[in-house]
């Protein structure tokens, strides 16, 4: 009986152990799996990275010019016609086309013929002229059909490492509440964990088809280098500004005239009687403005554009952002623990802070 045990103990012992090997081969097999797709989509899309230098004019600079460095990604655009570059207005923006150089992965520098930029979006779109048969573009991904974990790879050049490739996965959609300078003012990031450091602006974010679902650009960072935090901008928005961009020569958007609350709090929903945090809570509304004319008020809190629910405010602005200019739109609006519909016609954004600027100069 003793030996029954013993051995029908060390039989026990070994099945228990079995899965465990198993598991182990497969993970080696899975991992060598994801490598080979990582090396694959590397050695596909390395030809479409370049790395971009600007020089642009500075008034503190001795010599009256400051060199930027970033990347940037050649692509081509549905029902244009010949190659472009895709990059950040933050690393081209005031610099001329003959101060900007693109070094491709083959050691060529090419110069583009023309540049077209949106800092509002901080994108920005250099048109190559040449030999396209010379040149690969990558190919253009569905941003909208992210997915939170995902697996994806950033492309750049970070400290002036030109071809550098980091890895990760997509921590969330929509990010908005970033804070990155005064002109950016469409912010509706993808966050990745993938590294990105200075030099990486404008690279391309892949999936693991090899197509680019966003444009780097941004960290958060107390130090200024990666914490694991960064942001690019999802290429279905890429394509919507260079496509304006090439059509109209500017990115027309929709303005209504009011300030939100930069927070909106839950504590701040329960007291005006909402029973979740969603919408904008709007501080204030300037005079002679759509807004105005609609009867907004401050602490208002709007709730729905046209039968599209506010997030929060980043989603407001963005909304807002996208309406065409002239066009009417309805408006919920909570006040006094109730809703109401207000109409509105949409006024032009570019106009508007036109306007406002003379106003304050």
């Amino acid at each position: 009986m003793l030996g029954a045990c013993f051995s029908g103990g060390f039989v026990a012992n070994r099945l228990a152990q079995t899965p465990s090997l198993f598991a182990d081969a497969n993970t080696e097999n899975a991992l060598n799996r994801l490598g080979e797709r990582f090396e694959s989509v590397a050695r596909r899309v390395s030809p479409s990275v370049v790395a971009v230098e600007a020089s642009k004019p500075s008034a503190k600079s001795r010599r009256g010019s400051v060199d930027e460095s970033g990347s940037g990604v050649i692509i081509r655009l549905s029902g244009q016609t010949g190659l472009f570059a895709v990059t950040n207005n933050h690393v081209v923006s005031d610099a001329a086309p003959e101060q900007i150089t693109l070094n491709l992965s083959d050691g060529r520098i090419i110069r583009p013929s023309r540049v077209w930029t949106d800092p509002e979006s901080d994108i920005a779109l250099l048109k190559i002229e040449g030999n396209e048969r010379m040149l690969t573009p990558a190919t253009l991904g569905d941003s909208d059909a992210v997915r939170v974990g995902q697996w994806v790879l950033a492309f750049g050049s970070p400290f002036g490492l030109n071809q550098s490739v980091t890895h990760g996965i997509i921590s969330a959609k929509e990010r908005g509440q970033v804070s990155l300078g005064s002109t950016i003012r469409i912010k509706d990031f993808l966050q990745t964990d993938a590294a990105i450091n200075p030099g990486s602006s404008g690279g391309p974010l892949l999936n693991m088809e090899g197509e680019v679902v966003g444009i780097n650009t941004a960290i958060a960072s107390t130090s200024g280098n990666n914490t694991g935090v960064s942001f690019s901008i999802p290429i279905n928005l890429v394509r919507k500004v260079a496509n304006e961009l090439l059509t109209k020569g500017s990115v027309a958007r929709g303005y209504l005239g009011f300030q939100v609350a930069s927070s909106f709090e839950a504590s701040d929903a329960l007291k005006l009687g909402l029973d979740r945090v969603h919408g904008a809570l709007v501080e204030s509304v300037y005079p002679e403005t759509p807004a105005a004319g609609a009867g907004l008020q401050s602490g208002d809190v709007l709730l729905r554009i046209d039968g599209s629910s506010i997030k929060n405010e980043n989603h407001c602005i963005n909304l807002i952002a996208t309406l065409r200019p002239g066009q009417r739109v309805r408006l919920e609006v909570w006040r006094n623990r109730q809703a109401y519909a207000v109409e509105a016609t949409v006024g032009d954004w570019a106009q508007a802070s036109t306007k406002l600027k003379r106003s304050q100069g």
